[in-house]
């Protein structure tokens, strides 16, 4: 399987195991991210989770390729879809992975996001 460069993967794994509190209200950021043999669930060579949590550590964002999300729901959905996805709040949806650098900005959107609807006052 060929690869092409990924100019940011270096920095994207370079945030392995850190974690970070983000807002005074106690909302935090985790970083994991391993480099892995490419393989048709992770053909990028890598395999990540980057999550946002909330103060009572439930998980409000998160952009990982640890499972396939499935293309149809209820009991015959199929489940052959990219491990690509993103998760926010109760929701599943497939993600397209571009490179490291759009995947770090496209988290950090989506965390802005949350940010702004979970402490309005």
């Amino acid at each position: 399987m060929s690869l092409k460069k990924d100019y940011g993967l270096e920095n994207l794994l370079a945030l392995d195991g850190d974690t970070y509190v983000i807002h005074e209200a106690g909302f935090w950021v985790k970083f994991d991210v391993k480099r892995v043999a490419p393989s048709p669930e992770w053909p990028h060579g890598i395999k990540y989770s980057l999550t946002l949590h909330g103060p009572g550590n439930e998980r409000l964002v998160g952009f990982d390729n640890a499972h396939a999300v499935r293309k149809t729901s209820g009991p015959g959905g199929r489940n052959n879809a990219p491990y690509d996805h993103r998760h926010r709040f109760e929701t599943t949806r497939a993600y397209a992975y571009n490179n490291a650098l759009k995947l770090i900005d496209d988290f950090w959107e989506a965390v802005d996001q949350a940010l702004k609807e979970r402490t309005r006052s």
